[in-house]
């Protein structure tokens, strides 16, 4: 699967802490071979936008849309508990 980035995910990779942006390129190796890597827990978030949500870390969530052979990630951002 082919990985895309939107602008404001690349910002929020940018801003986020170097743990977490190095567990986040952990989990899009995973994604890239197989969304349903149970480490991900992936799960389609809002079905009208085709918006999927998967793990980072326990604290930690990407925001990703699939189309075709590509996925694009969103945005990254803390867990909203």
């Amino acid at each position: 699967m082919k990985i895309g980035y939107s602008k404001q995910a690349l910002q929020a990779i940018d801003d986020a802490p170097m743990a977490v942006r190095k567990a986040f390129f952990k989990q899009i190796g995973f994604l890239a071979q197989n969304l349903g890597h149970p480490s991900l827990h992936a799960k389609k978030f809002d079905e009208t936008q085709n918006l999927w949500q998967a793990r980072v870390n326990k604290d930690w969530r990407f925001y990703f849309t699939l189309a075709g052979d590509t996925c694009r990630i969103e945005d990254v951002i803390p867990h909203p508990k």
